[in-house]
């Protein structure tokens, strides 16, 4: 302790250092009560809301996006778009073909697609972004050209980019443009590269080794590098057509009698109606030779079965000419081009399905046009061109069905299919007669149901037996749809419109039609239905397939 002169003792813990406040000149010093405030004055904000007034809502416009409805709740409002615990990772089954797996992916959108197992390094430089997008288009078109849906023409190009590491693609396909774009990241300015068909030709041979190129470039064991790709693909281009000219023509000619045999001829009118195809066919050449559009080769080609059937009833000859004019119809109806159509319809392609239907509107127009030209002429002459000759269905179950193999047969030939092809698309074809005679003839049922019933048989085993070999449908589709082709139901419409009977006319053309987008969607619900054989990627990427078709 220490004595302080002039006071008493402190400890040492009372002495304390003084504070700001007691240095602060707006302090009051000690025993003066700090003064009140002025009633003018307000402590708050001059923006604060007086006690005891609460603020008033703001109104919603009538119809805003952003009002709730009447009936919502909180407590009972559904799950968000993204759950809690998260988006629920798609996996994609190895072991299922490449084009479910591509097919799927491109119905996801663009970040719930799942990412590479393996992805490449930082400093592992891939190959060139437009040299990747040009291989990309130059395939897409090959496609696109030989007659494949547009659904899987995206696939084989989605394929081909996320085989070379562009995982971020998106390719577009319509009737004649190709697109792709691809971007590297959000941050990034995107590439897109565009390519135009202008050419399309049949060569299912030229097809298959494509869809062989894309297996080879998608299977992770065999590694093929952009500059390996171009050189096949050259390849590819530079090959000719199996079949020369002349085996064609042939192929033509034996179709058309085969038809004719369908629908109630004998041999002389197969090698009638074998005789006018072959004429049709080489003046189809000539056109095409001299630059004119298909419409005028379609034309023409259809004068020569119509002329020798007038020829026969001309000259009395017991014989039935309209089935030498119906076998003549049957090579030229586009049935390639109508499946392919209703497919891109069916899948969610509606402008390019629409463009499909619009050429083959134009090439069912061509026929009816040549048809009707040569039998308007024939009736100035009286000529006595009856149907009801070819109305009643004759039973020949043998000879129709050798007339069905041979008629799937040389179809198969002008499309240009490989030889290990055609043996099965004529198996195809035969049992689709078989089917279609036992409802429609025998057990005498409706023929637009046989015919569906008898194209989706074609679609489930021609899907099956490509997706066992990873090719493409076509060649085991298209030509075993031959002998559903409605070869009679056109005629009869030409004839009775030749004939002034306008009403009987348009309800044959337009059970042609009906018979013509029976085939397409038989063939299409086969090929749907073949994928519930196969393994496939998962039902929730099904799903959203589905709505993305509905437009939700």
């Amino acid at each position: 302790m220490v004595a302080r002169p002039d006071g008493p003792e402190e400890a040492p813990e009372d002495r304390k250092p003084p504070s700001d406040e007691a240095r602060s000149a707006f302090v009051p010093p000690a025993g003066v009560e700090p003064p009140e405030p002025v009633e003018d004055e307000h402590p708050t904000s001059e923006f604060a809301l007086p006690e005891g007034l609460a603020p008033e809502p703001p109104v919603e416009q009538e119809g805003s996006a952003f009002a709730p409805p009447s009936t919502y709740s909180v407590k009972d409002s559904p799950p968000a778009f993204t759950p809690a615990y998260g988006v629920p990772l798609v996996k994609m089954a190895q072991d299922a073909p490449w084009q479910d797996r591509m097919r799927t992916m491109l119905r996801l959108p663009v970040g719930e697609r799942p990412v590479p197992e393996a992805p490449r390094k930082a400093d592992e430089g891939g190959p060139p972004v437009p040299r990747v997008l040009d291989l990309t288009l130059r395939i897409g078109e090959l496609l696109l050209a030989g007659g494949q849906g547009a659904e899987d023409v995206e696939a084989a190009m989605f394929a081909i980019c996320r085989s070379y590491g562009l995982d971020r693609c998106e390719p577009t396909v319509t009737f004649t443009l190709l697109s792709i774009t691809y971007q590297p990241s959000l941050v990034d300015d995107p590439v897109t590269a565009n390519r135009t068909v202008r050419r399309r030709g049949t060569d299912y041979t030229r097809l298959e080794a494509v869809y062989q190129l894309l297996a080879d470039i998608n299977d992770p064991d065999h590694e093929v590098s952009p500059e390996e790709a171009y050189r096949r693909l050259a390849e590819i281009r530079r090959n000719r057509h199996p079949y020369p000219g002349w085996v064609l023509t042939s192929a033509a000619g034996a179709l058309a009698g085969a038809a004719s045999v369908l629908v109630g001829g004998g041999a002389t009118v197969f090698f009638v109606a074998a005789l006018g195809a072959m004429l049709g066919d080489r003046l189809a050449w000539l056109c095409a030779g001299r630059g004119l559009p298909e419409f005028y080769q379609f034309l023409v080609a259809a004068m020569p079965p119509a002329a020798l059937g007038v020829a026969l009833t001309v000259l009395h000859a017991d014989l039935r000419p309209s089935a030498v004019i119906t076998g003549g119809l049957f090579a030229l109806i586009p049935g390639r081009a109508l499946v392919a159509a209703v497919q891109d319809g069916l899948t969610g392609f509606y402008i390019t399905a629409s463009a499909r239907l619009l050429e083959v509107g134009y090439f069912f127009v061509a026929i009816v046009v040549g048809v009707l030209s040569v039998l308007y002429i024939a009736v100035q002459f009286d000529a006595q061109l009856n149907p009801e000759g070819v109305l009643s269905p004759v039973e020949r179950p043998v000879v129709q069905i050798a007339a069905s193999m041979v008629l799937c047969a040389t179809f198969a030939i002008l499309l240009q299919q490989s030889r290990a092809t055609v043996l099965f698309a004529t198996l195809n074809g035969g049992v689709a007669w078989v089917i279609y005679a036992s409802i429609a003839v025998t057990a005498g049922g409706s023929t637009v149901m046989a015919t569906a019933v008898a194209a989706g048989l074609v679609g489930l085993f021609g899907q099956l037996i490509a997706r066992y070999h990873h090719t493409s449908s076509l060649p085991y589709v298209t030509a075993a749809i031959g002998p559903l082709l409605p070869g009679s139901a056109t005629y009869f419409g030409v004839l009775s419109i030749a004939q002034n009977n306008l009403d009987q006319g348009f309800a044959y053309l337009a059970k042609a039609s009906a018979l013509a987008l029976a085939i397409a969607i038989g063939v299409n619900l086969g090929g749907e239905l073949a994928r519930l054989f196969m393994q496939s990627p998962g039902a929730a990427a099904a799903r959203r397939a589905a709505k993305r078709t509905r437009g939700f």
